[in-house]
């Protein structure tokens, strides 16, 4: 349960890893790869999902399918939140 909780955070976190983390490393990258914008994002995704999947390790705690789940509701959480908000005041209304 705490590898699934690690990667709910680190999913949402992905926004604010990307100029920490994601930006040094694909201009470390850019003379061998070409990488656009969009793909920094992801690079970031990767980061720390890999970073949350080490902690769940280490914690010994939670399955991948649950870290990878996790990491996905995170990352999309906040789109989430809205749509079932603005499904809620359709209903209301």
């Amino acid at each position: 349960m705490l590898g699934f909780i690690i990667a709910v955070v680190a999913g949402f976190l992905t926004p604010y890893a990307e100029a920490p983390l994601a930006r040094p490393l694909a201009r470390a990258l850019e003379g061998r790869i070409t990488l656009e914008p969009a793909e920094v994002r992801l690079i970031a995704f990767m980061l720390v999902m890999l970073l949350a999947g080490v902690a769940a390790t280490l914690l010994a705690s939670g399955s991948v399918f649950w870290v990878i789940f996790g990491g996905i509701l995170g990352y999309f959480v906040i789109r989430i939140v809205t749509l079932l908000r603005d499904l809620i005041d359709k209903r209301q209304s």
